[in-house]
This record gives C-alpha cells, structure tokens and sequence, in this order.
C-alpha cells in the first residue's frame, strides 16, 4: 500500500510539472502583427505628427544671413572644447537654450521668448519677424537636442533612446528596442505621456494594422512605452522560482519510492 501510495505521488508531481510546461505555449494570435484588415484610404484619419516644444527641451538656434556680422549678436557664442590628446582637434559645441516651466527661453537682443506650445516652423516664423526688424532675410534653424523616447518591459533591448530626426512612430520606437519578445503582449501595448504637468496613457493594439491611423501614433519627446509581459511569462517567473524545490522533491521522491521497492 505504501509502495502505490508512494507511486501515485510521484506520478501526480511529474503530471503537475508536465501541465505547467505546456500551459506556458502562446498561440499565433497573441504574437502575429496586422492580422485585420486595413482601413481604407478614404476612411483613414492623418493625424499631424510635429511636435510642440515643451518645458526643459533643449534647443539649440542659429541665426545666418548674407552678412555674417549683422545676425552675430543674435547667435551664441560657440563653446571649444580644450585640446587633449584624446581630443587633438578640439570639438566646437553650439550652446543651447533651455524652455523654462513657463514655456520661454531669453534670447539675445530680443529678449524673452517664449516658445512652450508653438511647432518648429511656428517657432522659426515668429524668430525670423522679429529678427526681420534688424536683419534683411534672416534665415532661422531651430533643432531639439534631447528629444528622447523610453522603452520598457517585454522587449529584447529596453532603454531610452535619442531621435535625431525629432519624428519617430511607435513602431520605429519598438524597433529601437529590437522588437517585442516572444511574450510580449501585443494587444496591449501603454504609453506614457505627460502634457501640462499631467499623466496620459494610451493604449495600442499592434494585432490589427489600424493602429498606424491612432492618435498618438506618432511620438512626443519624453514619451515611454511599456510592454507588459503575457501570463505565460508571468507563470513562467513563478514556476522559476519553484523549479529547484520540485525537481528536489521529485527526486527524494523517486528515491524513497526506488527503496520501498526493492
């Protein structure tokens, strides 16, 4: 009685261990992108992609004419790096303003600007006519210097990663990050975003291939996205956790099983 008692525990932990493995599997819905239709032209929404400048961006601004000398005081002054020997040439960094909480940066001769909520060509217009006043055809180029973007949870390379182009799609971010995992959920996918002090989420289905025509579909500096993890990979931590006992407990197990036996 002992000996089938014995045998039967074994048999019930080997089968708890064999249902959890398989219970793990994802099905090819959960992983495959686009799978729906998409819409058609007609019926599809083109949402403006630039950006506005917000609270702490970085930019820098350079003002050029046919003569150098009369826009001179509306440029700062370009900063040197010293010479080294890793460095023998010395790097010339251009200085970049700042936009204050207020949304304004102080420029030179004009003054306070502020810039907070207006889009590159707004920014770059309002410059070049109050620069105009001074200056005969000045031509105004604005960049944004840390528009970065944040990748975390389920993909193969999270981290924050800088836009040059200051244009980047969910999907161009996501790529940034070497794609999902396999057990990343793709129907849920969150981003972050902050406007005016406040806390925004939006959530993407990367399964149907309508999510190109979603508001916020292309991203904002600072904005994260987070891919949570599948529930397989959530089951998957805790039996990790739990391997080592059972497997212990198996082969004690077996052990005493082997014994009574004999």
């Amino acid at each position: 009685m002992k000996v089938r008692s014995f045998k039967h525990i074994l048999q019930y932990t080997v089968a708890i261990i064999v249902v959890a493995a398989f219970s793990s599997c994802t099905t090819s819905q959960e992983i495959i992108y686009f799978q729906d239709e998409p819409l058609s032209s007609l019926n599809s929404t083109v949402f403006k992609s630039e950006i506005k400048y917000k609270a702490n961006d970085l930019l820098t601004i350079n003002v050029s004419a046919l003569d150098p000398e009369t826009v001179r005081p509306f440029n700062l002054p370009v900063i040197t790096n010293s010479l080294t020997s890793l460095n023998p040439q010395g790097n010339a960094t251009a200085q970049t303003y700042i936009i204050d909480d207020s949304g304004n940066i102080e420029f030179p001769v004009l003054g306070t600007l502020k810039l907070g909520g207006l889009t590159r060509n707004e920014a770059s217009l309002m410059l070049k006519e109050k620069i105009s006043e001074y200056v005969n055809n000045p031509i105004i180029n604005i960049r944004l210097t840390n528009f970065t973007v944040t990748v975390l949870g389920e993909v193969n390379n999270p981290g924050t990663f800088k836009v040059e182009e200051e244009k980047i799609s969910l999907l161009e971010a996501i790529g940034l990050a070497g794609d999902l995992t396999i057990h990343g959920v793709r129907d849920n996918i969150f981003l972050i975003r902050e406007q005016d002090g406040v806390k925004r989420f939006t959530k993407f289905d990367l399964t149907s291939i309508n999510v190109v025509n979603q508001p916020n579909y292309y991203l904002e500096q600072n904005d994260v996205i987070y891919v949570e993890p599948n529930p397989a990979k959530i089951r998957s931590a805790s039996y990790n956790q739990n391997y080592v006992l059972i497997i212990s407990a198996v082969g004690t197990l077996a052990t005493i099983a082997a014994i009574l036996v004999r």
